[in-house]
């Protein structure tokens, strides 16, 4: 009987460290916050950076949606304002889907042009990283369009299957 206690008590004490240990690595890789978290945060500008439109960057546009088209709905928005039909490329296919249409731009000198071409996506979030920098395969710069889930067009739980 007294093994057993101390078996029960092994097995519990064992599980408890288990879960605390995940629950700290969850909060280390910021996998969730523990007050409240900062995603109602505004994205921070530097003092004194203005919106423009600047047609002379290049913008690839990646769609990170299940949805097909969006792509070449961008496009014809960028076209639309002025951008050249070499300057406006993209890709369709994704292998993941993100949450929310993301402008990224790389420089800091890039973040006024960043700015404007979320304001003629409609608003959409702007945020500095240099994780597309490698796609750019000029030396002309370039802001890279993610188009997420927030932009979707369709209900996928709405849709009904054809027979």
């Amino acid at each position: 009987m007294n093994g057993l206690v101390v078996l029960l008590w092994s097995a519990a004490v064992a599980l408890v460290l288990i879960v605390c240990g995940i629950f700290v690595s969850l909060v280390m890789m910021d996998r969730i916050s523990l007050f409240g978290g900062d995603e109602a945060a505004p994205v921070a500008t530097q003092p004194g950076v203005v919106a423009q439109v600047d047609t002379s960057y290049r913008v690839l546009i990646l769609n990170a949606t299940s949805e097909k088209g969006r792509v070449a709905e961008v496009r014809e928005k960028l076209l639309a304002e002025g951008w050249s039909t070499d300057d406006v490329f993209g890709s369709d296919g994704a292998s993941q889907e993100f949450s929310k249409t993301t402008v990224f731009y790389v420089e800091d000198a890039d973040e006024g042009a960043a700015l404007g071409l979320a304001d003629v996506l409609g608003g959409v979030d702007v945020q500095q990283s240099d994780f597309y920098a490698a796609m750019n395969d000029s030396e002309r710069p370039q802001l890279t369009v993610v188009i997420g889930v927030d932009e979707a067009t369709s209900d996928p739980a709405a849709e009904t299957p054809a027979p």
